[in-house]
């Protein structure tokens, strides 16, 4: 009884010692919280410790909140490492622009951004010591100094030459080149070619890029599958060369992800169309005036060249799930093709997505899509045939919305209902929506992979811009990069194993379920 009496009295006197709790209705309790602001620091990192100037500011112009966060960043990891590289050409202009990026100069507790025209000068002097050991110039050096103070209504003042569009001879080349430089890690392989015999080009990622191996997840990525909307294409290049110089330069988290998964990139669905968009954007810039309107990408190469839009020209497998809902026990796993479909008109490009995707057991996908900014997952088809904004779900609706969060919850800003654009605004809940519930749609692609193999792939639309201008795709990639990586991630979320005998045999055709999903 004593020992209890005596714990009762600790607690008596921790909650009487213990701050009041703020009461609204008892005046002079609350007391406003006051964040402290930014203020000038030492330089103490070891690589920038000899700068002309002893001051500097975290968050730094990276976002980077204290110097740990700096020091582990892929940025300073390579600033360690370029020197070497380099051959020591180039220096210490290298590492003075470097660390005015990463420990920018404070005075009077301001930030001091590193000139754009030093940073051009730079880049001019030393641009071809990057090219020659067939390395891009660095992403945060060039910009840093090429956007105006607010991100989001950024002006660059100058275009860096890596980021820009690729044609389709530069795009092979560009995935050859990192195969090449990655070869152990890489490897290139057509999946088949275009209605105008372009061909299909996909890199993989892995430690076995040419095979698949046991328990290792396949995911895919997918863009350009409209020919106009030529965002994603560019993303998908700049994945590729980004996963092959990060694995090279040591970056955890993508050896990892490399290490473990096998990751498959498709740049371009439709290289025919975007030859016909590129065309049309040059044809309207010469006739346009400084008051005349933007290149409306809205139809010109959206289609390929037998004017086929690809997302609705595979098998329609949704309209056979529904009409066998109200049979009990009725599978919507594996739904077969049906052999009206090969009557119709089907475009090389799906027919050749369609082996690949039969051809390897991929468990997650992506494709991705302009002119709205939001992660649509399936069904696309509305459940109900004359409503075309109908909540359409499917029996794994969760996992659906938490792969698409996934997306948006990583993408700068996707998530944010003020960043929202587009016809899907009214109806995505912070940057994902239903694909029926937005516009029902037969014979895509995304619902074709759920039905026909379970993989779960869901359809990224990367903005309200179908055919941005190059100065915005550097944005564009700082916005998208690290939502494309934590995606892929998501492959090994769940479980995975082997169905064995007694024996140690694998069986075949096993049937797994999980009680309250629906796929097996």
């Amino acid at each position: 009884m004593s020992i209890m009496l005596f714990i009762l009295l600790q607690l008596f006197a921790l909650v009487s010692c213990s701050p009041r709790r703020c009461d609204p209705g008892i005046r002079g309790l609350c007391k406003p919280t006051v964040e402290e602001k930014p203020k000038c620091t030492d330089v103490s990192l070891s690589y920038c410790d000899d700068m002309p100037y002893t001051q500097t500011m975290f968050p730094n112009i990276l976002g980077h909140k204290t110097r740990e966060d700096a020091e582990a960043g892929a940025e300073y990891l390579l600033m360690s490492v370029v020197e070497s590289l380099l051959g020591g050409e180039c220096n210490p202009e290298i590492r003075m622009l470097g660390c005015s990026v990463l420990t920018p100069r404070c005075e009077k507790q301001k930030v001091l951004r590193p000139c754009w025209t030093t940073c051009e000068a730079v880049r001019k002097r030393c641009s071809h010591a990057f090219d020659a050991i067939d390395m891009a110039w660095p992403y945060f050096w060039t910009v840093i100094a090429s956007l105006s103070v607010t991100k989001r209504n950024v002006m660059i003042r100058w275009r860096a030459s890596k980021f820009n569009y690729h044609t389709n001879a530069q795009m092979i080349t560009t995935l050859k080149k990192v195969e090449e430089r990655c070869s152990d890690i890489a490897t290139t392989y057509s999946i088949g070619r275009s209605m105008e015999g372009r061909e299909l080009l996909v890199i993989a990622f892995s430690v076995n890029p040419g095979e698949h191996e046991l328990l290792e997840p396949e995911l895919k990525y997918i863009g350009n599958m409209h020919g106009n909307e030529v965002l994603g294409r560019q993303l998908l290049i700049y994945l590729a060369q980004y996963l092959c110089s990060e694995y090279l330069l040591g970056n955890e988290r993508i050896q990892t992800l490399i290490n473990t998964t096998r990751i498959h990139i498709l740049p371009s669905m439709n290289p025919d169309g975007y030859e016909v968009a590129v065309a049309g954007l040059q044809d309207n810039a010469g006739n346009d005036d400084e008051e005349g309107p933007r290149y409306d990408s809205s139809n010109i190469g959206r289609n390929n060249a037998q004017n086929v839009d690809l997302n609705r020209n595979f098998p329609d497998l949704t309209t056979i799930v529904y009409s066998r809902r109200k049979r009990k026990g009725a599978r919507t796993d594996h739904i077969p093709i049906p052999d009206y479909y090969w009557f119709g008109k089907v475009a090389p490009e799906t027919y050749a997505v369609m082996k690949w995707i039969r051809s390897i057991p991929f468990v997650l996908s992506a494709n991705f899509h302009g002119g709205d900014l939001v992660v649509s997952y399936p069904y696309d088809l509305s459940k109900h045939p004359l409503e075309r904004n109908m909540f359409s779900p499917t029996p794994d609706d969760q996992v659906f919305k938490f792969l698409a969060k996934t997306y948006a919850n990583a993408h700068e800003s996707m998530h944010l209902e003020s960043a929202q654009c587009g016809s899907s605004s009214s109806n995505s809940q912070r940057g994902i929506i239903n694909g029926a519930q937005w516009s029902s749609i037969a014979g895509s692609m995304q619902d074709f992979n759920y039905l026909h193999t379970n993989c779960f792939e869901v359809t990224v639309e990367l903005g309200c811009d179908k055919f941005p201008p190059e100065e915005e795709l550097f944005i564009a990639w700082h916005d998208n990069h690290d939502a494309l990586i934590t995606y892929m991630e998501t492959a090994h979320r769940g479980i995975k194993g082997i169905v064995q005998d007694e024996e140690g045999n694998g069986i075949k055709g096993v049937r797994i379920s999980v009680r309250g999903y629906g796929m097996t």
